[in-house]
């Protein structure tokens, strides 16, 4: 037996309910909000604090627009609150056998497969200017792109691992809300506990001299007494999709 939290779906139709911080932005089934935001930004018609979602059913897409204050180098480690408020999300609704990893940088599995990406996207590609806008985005499989998942045990879906009750909209909902306190925590506290918690759920932790994080997200291995750092803004400047072309 599993609790969840909306156990049956809502009616088709219904909309997703967020926080008063943010507004909710439907866009038409196959539009990838992501795109959306992001051209919405680049030409001057979202907000900060729009939520772009989509009504597609096997995919949940969304996207959120933010407006940073500082360089993209400082504001791009914000996708780690993000991811931090999906984890828990999925540890508020899902049964207590589902676990999720964090893949650096943008890397979503669920009992050890891939199962959705995050995107990011800004105003500009220079790390140390002032963005006027970023838009994060998250893709997360609801259901299984391949006919015979049995057979592509390197990617899954919420459906194949017991969570096939948990419904596009009320994911959307949890989501916004979790999403909003650790936005609000990375702003008040710094990097800090919002690094610490996205790495307790990091996949590969201490495996191939993965050590952690440098103070703007990029990715530390040790070899000997040699430390190299892959920087975030490079990892995240093409956008990943989903389905993913390749996994590893």
């Amino acid at each position: 037996m599993s609790i969840g939290y909306d156990p049956e779906s809502p009616p088709e139709g219904t909309q997703p309910h967020f926080p008063p911080l943010l507004r909710g932005v439907e866009v038409p089934a196959g539009v990838d909000p992501f795109d959306k935001a992001v051209a919405d930004a680049g030409a001057d018609r979202a907000e900060v604090g729009d939520l772009y979602w989509s009504a597609d059913d096997d995919v949940m897409r969304a996207a959120i627009v933010l407006g940073p204050e500082e360089t993209l180098a400082d504001a791009l480690p914000v996708l780690f609150a993000v991811a931090n408020g999906f984890n828990d999300c999925l540890g508020a609704l899902a049964p207590p056998e589902v676990g999720l990893l964090h893949a650096w940088p943008d890397g979503i599995k669920v009992n050890g497969a891939h199962c959705g990406v995050f995107q990011v996207a800004a105003s500009t590609g220079d790390a140390a200017e002032v963005p006027e806008w970023l838009v994060i985005g998250m893709a997360l499989a609801l259901t299984s792109h391949v006919s015979d998942p049995g057979y592509q045990l390197d990617t899954t879906a919420l459906a194949e691992e017991g969570c096939g009750h948990l419904s596009r909209i009320r994911l959307l909902e949890s989501w916004s809300r979790h999403m909003l306190v650790w936005i609000n925590r990375w702003q008040d506290d710094g990097t800090r506990p919002v690094f610490e918690a996205w790495l307790a759920r990091a996949e590969g932790r201490g495996e191939d001299g993965f050590v952690g994080l440098d103070e703007h997200g990029g990715l530390l291995r040790k070899a000997g007494d040699t430390v190299t750092v892959s920087p975030l803004a490079e990892a995240l400047a093409k956008p990943r999709r989903w389905p993913l072309e390749s996994t590893k």
